[in-house]
């Protein structure tokens, strides 16, 4: 344990920013999840979910949570991932293959 008072200072707030940079990086994986499910279900609201999870990367890579970088392959993934189940939904084939 350090002994210096600013060290202590940091450490704190370092342990403030893990635990809510945890709880930011664990929605972000649960908005993904539930637009996921909703595209594979067929479910209506699919685009609905697919704009909160796309609004939470953007916003976790505008915090600093995730590098901008990260968040730009993420939302390709989504997006792709998305529109082939979509695709496959509607017996079509997917953009691009």
């Amino acid at each position: 344990m350090a002994n210096i008072r600013s060290q202590i200072k940091r450490n704190r707030q370092n342990e403030r920013r893990r635990l809510r940079n945890k709880s930011v990086r664990s929605e972000l994986r649960t908005r993904t999840k539930r637009a996921l499910q909703a595209a594979q279900s067929g479910a209506e609201q699919t685009p609905e979910l697919l704009r909160l999870a796309v609004k939470r990367i953007d916003k976790a890579a505008a915090k600093g949570i995730i590098h901008k970088n990260q968040a730009a392959n993420r939302k390709s993934r989504l997006m792709r991932r998305i529109t082939a189940l979509s695709a496959a939904q509607s017996g079509e084939s997917p953009a691009g293959d």
